[in-house]
């Protein structure tokens, strides 16, 4: 009998590998062998560091709301991870070839049992590095939905609408900021500025082409004087809010032109003690749209659905996938070694922009 190798986080601080028996393969399913599992590291040390807001408070899916008398989620944490590239080894279903490299969204796990009619389920193209195949279900999808909203907010439906020939400031540099900058700049944006307090994320900006500066007391006044657009109207036309710090948020308002949107594809969990929302937000007429892994933009669900943001995330891969394994995907670890990287992510010994598990075959 064979044994499923899982990333549990028993208590907060603390990483395993969890082995159990393999189940039986049921009908309509198909076996896979992970390659690659992707860290999304803002997310996940929510989970190891044990701030889940998750684990404090119920959450009812179908109201959406947190809900102080619901059941929280509580530990140990067996589901962590959503970024997986997984070779199929047997399949009882016929949407799902025998040999395919498929990407999906099942968390850090040796092997999955997949379901093709509840999960979604992307086969990558056989040249594409599977490495890169991390980004295809999940990670890429929010960041393509980001650039969505950014099109609908304009008025459009296609990628390009919201942020072709416009001026475009991305706040946060992480994996999602640097995937929705060089989105923009794929599709056509005048310029597109990465604002990160980290070197490292600054340079990996620059290496894919954008604009990287310093998230300064001076940043936006810096940009809001080269960027004039007419008599009291300067800054960018949108802003990807992509850091999960509410001063974070505030920079990305200070930043925008009157009017503006930002696209806030944050995830904050310390609430928002430093965003001072009397200032700009108040006084240049700004929004705020939150874009959500979950939802497309209002009014465009018959021509989006995550198979469709899948496709735009392969395009992306498949015209820069070489500039995203260079600059971007910087840390390939052993998925034994896991646990000490986790714990070095955590306690700051360590920076990755992006990173992967590999595990052995």
């Amino acid at each position: 009998m064979s044994t499923v190798r899982t990333l549990v986080v028993p208590r907060p601080g603390v990483l395993e590998i969890e082995e159990t028996p393999e189940p039986p393969l049921a009908d309509g399913r198909f076996r896979a062998e992970t390659l690659h599992s992707g860290v999304s590291a803002g997310t996940e040390l929510t989970w190891f560091r044990g701030t889940s807001p998750y684990l404090a408070t119920g959450w009812d899916a179908e109201l959406g709301l947190f809900d102080a008398a619901a059941e929280p989620r509580s530990f140990p944490v067996r589901q962590l991870g959503y970024m997986e590239v997984a070779r199929v080894t047997d399949s009882r279903t016929a949407a799902v070839a025998e040999g395919a490299v498929v990407a999906m969204a099942y968390g850090h796990a040796t092997v999955v049992h997949g379901d093709p009619v509840t999960q979604h389920v992307v086969p990558l193209p056989s040249d594409l590095d599977p490495l890169l195949g991390i980004y295809a279900a999940h990670l890429g999808p929010i960041c393509v939905n980001g650039v969505l909203h950014a099109a609908a907010d304009a008025g459009g439906r296609k990628l390009g609408d919201g942020v072709a020939g416009r001026l475009v400031v991305v706040v946060g540099g992480g994996a999602i900021g640097l995937l929705v900058g060089l989105l923009c700049r794929v599709h056509g944006a005048a310029e597109v500025v990465v604002v990160d307090p980290t070197p490292e994320r600054r340079a990996a900006a620059a290496g894919l082409g954008l604009t990287a500066v310093d998230d300064t007391p001076e940043v936006a006044r810096t940009l809001k004087t080269r960027w004039r657009h007419g008599p009291a109207d300067h800054g960018a036309d949108v802003v990807f809010q992509c850091r999960g710090q509410s001063a974070a948020l505030a920079t990305a308002l200070r930043c925008a032109r009157p009017q503006a949107t930002v696209v806030d594809l944050a995830f904050y969990t310390g609430g928002a003690p430093d965003l001072p929302l009397g200032e700009e937000f108040h006084h240049n007429g700004l929004s705020v749209r939150c874009a959500q892994i979950g939802r497309v933009p209002r009014g465009l669900a018959h021509l989006w659905d995550r198979a469709r943001l899948s496709r735009e995330t392969l395009a992306l891969l498949a015209g820069s996938g070489d500039l995203v394994r260079e600059h971007l995907l910087t840390d390939v670890v052993p998925f034994d070694d896991a646990p000490a990287f986790f714990a070095d992510l955590s306690a700051r010994r360590r920076h990755a922009v992006s990173a992967a598990l590999a595990v052995a075959p």
